[in-house]
């Protein structure tokens, strides 16, 4: 074995972060262990976050250790502890001394490659910056100007990813069909920020945010429609520390709005079992709960189905803070077991509306038996087979 480099963070400067990060909750933890019982983690494998809070009250947190890496920023503890403490906070903190120190344990090493590329190409998935709006070549997609009703932020994923970029051309058909006057900024789009900020790297969220505001504020952007609640989430909830302040609306919010002005009209029918999930930056995060549900019930021919956790209680597909980007090994996948809740249910059809979710689910869906087969399809997919 190689020689084992350790970084020692004095214990103040760790609770000085933590508490910058605005983790001062965490001294209102009184170790009741609720966090622990409801971690999506402790249906795979043992972890405790009450450990975690624990080791950072008294700044005595390893950032050697893949634990602090493992939280996917799910939301599921902060809003159930009785105390009102806000490990996702907390958390972040400490992974920012382990980004700081370019300490990245284990599974965790595929951060660096994350970093570099978001660094060199404004992108988490290595792709180059100039085929970022490639998606649409042979789409009726324009470029943005301004004055234009909104500009569509495709993301990452759903500008470079294989399977996500049918999502986006489904999005662009639904406006298009609905006389929406939108555009694309392309190159000129770089990655929202949200996740790399869960890993710790303040410096270059900002970085990323302060390009993407550059681009609304010189384009003229008033109005913002996204497909990933990651997009949506940054957007609302941080980006206004910039001081500025655009509309963000989340697609199936919007779908929603353009049928009940009668811009969109449902003519076709979906005759499937559909179960719905809820993404955690869209549901837990952000309260967008009903929306999603009401487009898809006003589609003929579909039958909508709960699986056993819903809305709140919605199962995480680990997918959340970074994790997309880190291997997870198989037994301790989140989507396999949400897959067996779908299936559990009697869907044939699982609809969301995230990258990262699909991105999880698909993969899972591959290992179901032929009489269990699941469909993983986006919402804006199956409205998109119907008007």
């Amino acid at each position: 074995m190689g020689d084992i480099v350790e970084t020692v963070t004095p214990y103040k400067e760790i609770i000085d972060v933590i508490k910058e990060k605005g983790g001062d909750s965490l001294k209102y933890c009184y170790q009741c262990g609720l966090c622990d019982s409801v971690c999506p983690w402790n249906r795979v494998r043992q972890f405790s976050m009450r450990k975690i809070v624990r080791q950072g009250t008294f700044g005595l947190t390893e950032i050697e250790q893949e634990d602090i890496w493992r939280c996917s920023t799910c939301g599921t503890c902060p809003s159930r502890c009785p105390r009102g403490v806000n490990q996702i906070e907390a958390g972040v903190a400490m992974r920012r001394i382990g980004a700081e120190y370019d300490v990245y344990p284990g599974h965790v090493g595929t951060i660096r490659n994350v970093v570099a590329s978001l660094t060199s190409e404004g992108n988490s998935l290595g792709g180059d910056r100039t085929q970022r709006g490639d998606w649409a070549n042979d789409l009726p997609v324009k470029p943005y100007a301004e004055g234009m009703e909104l500009l569509y932020f495709t993301g990452c994923y759903l500008s470079y990813d294989p399977r996500m970029r049918k999502v986006a051309a489904a999005t662009a058909a639904i406006l298009n069909k609905a006389g929406v006057d939108f555009g694309i900024l392309g190159s000129k789009e770089s990655c929202c920020g949200e996740s790399i900020r869960k890993t710790g790297n303040e410096e270059l969220f900002k970085r990323l945010a302060k390009e993407n505001i550059k681009q609304f504020i010189d384009n003229g952007v008033k109005k913002v429609l996204v497909s990933s609640p990651h997009c949506y989430h940054t957007f609302m909830n941080e980006y206004p520390e910039f001081k500025v302040n655009f509309e963000v609306v989340f697609i199936s919010q919007y779908i929603g709005q353009l049928i009940n002005e009668g811009r969109l009209t449902i003519t076709g029918e979906f005759p499937k079992t559909v179960t719905y999930h809820d993404p955690c930056y869209l549901g837990r995060h952000n309260g967008i709960y009903d929306e999603p549900r009401d487009v898809l019930k006003k589609v003929p021919g579909l039958e909508l189905l709960e699986m056993a956790d819903n809305r709140e209680t919605s199962l995480c597909c680990g997918g959340g803070g970074g994790r997309i980007w880190m291997e997870t090994p198989k037994e301790e996948r989140f989507a396999d077991l949400r897959l067996r809740q779908a299936v559990d249910v009697g869907a044939t059809v699982l609809a969301t509306s995230c990258p990262y979710c699909i991105t999880n689910f698909t993969d899972s869906s591959l290992d179901l038996a032929d009489h269990e087969k699941v469909e993983v399809k986006d919402l804006a997919e199956i409205i998109l087979e119907v008007i």
